[in-house]
């Protein structure tokens, strides 16, 4: 039987240090660094917001070599003067290769991967870009029970839902279902065409919002 649920959310910057101080200045704290993704010629820091969830995010990494295919995430053809922002969000799934058969739109290849000590399986498009505009997410299986947020430093913060938009929703919708998705997720349909994430994040402060639709 599928198993999936929210992994962690992507967010997208120009470098690391902007993403880092612009979490920092949204929720009052500062994302953890983590290390280097060396297939892609990335980076990241992380926040934990549950057991089995975190927040990425993800930069070029300047002092590593350009990869010889696309970067992750859109990365690519982010502009150096792009703000940070949520870009999209990665589910766990305990059967990738089953689960990404069975989603409306191609995911990419999966692909394996690995920083420092972690090895997972992602999926990832040749183009580096993200299906629909984000929304839809990326599927990732660990290889153990185990999962790295449980190795993140406890910040207080704790995600308390995730609302997408996008004109495709009930689609999508279907398909979280039939992959066995259980998470604290809203989803809507946009009446606009476009598509938006945004997280509810509970901190020591109070809750804040990371996203727009």
């Amino acid at each position: 039987m599928l198993k999936s649920a929210i992994d962690h959310l992507v967010v997208t910057a120009s470098t690391r240090e902007a993403g880092d101080a612009h979490l920092a200045g949204l929720l009052g704290v500062l994302p953890q660094k983590g290390g280097e993704h060396p297939s892609m010629g990335t980076h990241n820091s992380l926040l934990r917001l549950g057991d089995t969830v975190y927040l990425e995010v993800i930069a070029i990494n300047p002092h590593a070599p350009a990869p010889s295919r696309a970067r992750m995430f859109a990365l690519d053809s982010l502009a150096a003067t792009a703000q940070p922002r949520l870009a999209t969000w990665v589910v766990r799934t305990n059967d990738i290769q089953a689960a990404a058969e069975r989603s409306p739109v191609p995911l990419g290849k999966i692909e394996a991967m690995t920083r420092d000590t972690l090895a997972w399986r992602l999926t990832v498009p040749a183009d580096g870009g993200m299906p629909w505009e984000g929304a839809a997410p990326s599927l990732i299986q660990w290889p153990s029970a185990a999962h790295p947020a449980a190795m993140l430093p406890d910040m207080g913060c704790a995600l308390e839902s995730l609302e997408i938009r996008h004109p495709q929703a009930q689609l999508l919708g279907a398909f979280l279902r039939e992959i066995g998705f259980e998470g604290p997720l809203a989803l809507s349909n946009s009446a606009l065409g476009r598509s938006g994430l945004s997280a509810r994040i509970r901190t020591a402060k109070g809750a804040f919002v990371l996203g727009e639709l």
